[in-house]
């Protein structure tokens, strides 16, 4: 499965270097609008995968098959529908209420212990929220979907804006490292 990306996207090459005998890979792809600066830092591409996107609802796809790229490629064949759900969800609403003019928005993926984690950051204020809706409404359902489908869902602050995350228990033998997400998210 490729990933179709807009033509100013690129990849960077990063050098790959053994850490404590173990081989670790920097993991670098820009999806910008001549914005050259780095997007990540080191990391085990099987532990987290991650890539940021120009304000633009053309963006919500490309984000979904990026995710199921990253199933993919870490063999992650379970809840891999609800996944891509909760992607489309979130990133919808990141665009929506999220992401001020003129900036983006980063999914990252991360895998550990049997959990597949979804972090769309955003510089935007305010903290998403699930309110009343009117059931006749044509939107408003997103969190709702998000809160029925993932394990557990949650927001951080972060300097600007914030992340809204969601977790699904993939079984024990999709575990690739050990811990948690990074403190604070």
């Amino acid at each position: 499965m490729s990933v179709e990306l807009p033509a100013s996207a690129r990849e960077i090459p990063v050098p790959t270097r053994t850490r404590r005998g173990v081989r670790v890979a920097r993991l670098l792809t820009l999806v910008t609008q001549g914005d050259d600066r780095r997007v990540n830092v080191e990391v085990h591409p099987a532990l987290l995968r991650e890539r940021f996107y120009p304000r633009s609802r053309q963006t919500v796809r490309p984000a979904r098959e990026f995710a199921a790229e990253t199933l993919h490629a870490w063999g992650v064949t379970c809840r891999r529908d609800d996944v891509l759900l909760c992607v489309s969800e979130l990133a919808t609403n990141t665009l929506l209420h999220g992401v001020p003019p003129g900036r983006g928005y980063r999914l990252r993926m991360l895998r550990y212990d049997g959990t597949v984690r979804v972090e769309v950051h955003d510089s935007g204020g305010g903290r998403p929220r699930i309110g009343r809706r009117d059931p006749g409404a044509e939107g408003g359902r997103g969190l709702l979907l998000v809160a029925a489908v993932a394990d557990r869902w949650g927001t951080a602050a972060r300097v600007p804006g914030k992340a809204v995350w969601c977790e699904f228990a993939v079984g024990a033998g999709a575990a690739v490292g050990a811990g948690g997400p990074p403190d604070g998210l």
